[in-house]
């Protein structure tokens, strides 16, 4: 009985099983798994995808392929029968401007999808500083309502002369043996007198 104990501490210890399997530790990583397929950066080649595809719709583009396939086809048509590689039906020239074509439509497609997460990004970073905008527009017309409020009921010079007039006037009146006309004691800036907008 001991000894199977001991044996069960040890394996315990070492993190093997009754089965002689070791035990899965969960503290520790797992040691990476082998991969059959090539791994590559999907970034990198996004990016080379879409150097081509823009190269794809240059004018040099075309310009070179027109070149090389009447090229082709000169030296297929003129050249010694012996030399030529791709006779009358130009079978091999069709053969390779379909695998272009092939390959130029998904690239195509990666690079377009790439701009199209792109205009997307933008799009919504444009459509939050649009908010930020429209917010800070709202802040700063009601700043302004509340600041023409708080000018409404400032007191200007003119008022203030006005009403200071009109009391020196009052006053004048009240005196006995006022003269009919009265003086003038704060002379008005503005010649249309009183200024009832003021107020």
């Amino acid at each position: 009985m001991a000894p199977e104990r001991e044996a069960s501490r040890e394996r315990a210890a070492t993190g093997a099983t009754a089965a002689g399997r070791p035990r899965t530790r969960l503290d520790q990583p797992q040691p990476p798994r082998r991969r059959f397929l090539p791994e590559y950066d999907p970034e990198a080649f996004g990016r080379l995808s879409e150097r081509i595809a823009r190269f794809l719709g240059t004018g040099r583009f075309i310009v070179w392929m027109t070149f090389v396939i009447i090229l082709w086809v000169v030296w297929n048509v003129f050249a010694p029968r012996d030399l030529r590689f791709d006779n009358y039906p130009f079978i091999f020239l069709t053969l390779m401007l379909s695998l272009q074509a092939s390959y130029a439509a998904p690239l195509i497609l990666l690079a377009q999808n790439r701009q199209d997460d792109r205009d997307k990004v933008n799009l919504e970073q444009d459509r939050k500083q649009n908010e930020r905008s429209i917010a800070d527009t709202e802040y700063l017309t009601r700043e302004i309502a509340a600041l023409r409020m708080g000018l409404g009921e400032v007191a200007t010079r003119d008022w203030i002369r006005s009403e200071l007039e009109d009391l020196v006037k009052e006053l004048d009146e009240r005196r006995p043996g006022a003269r009919g006309d009265a003086r003038v004691v704060f002379p008005a800036e503005h010649p249309r007198g009183r200024d009832v907008d003021d107020r």
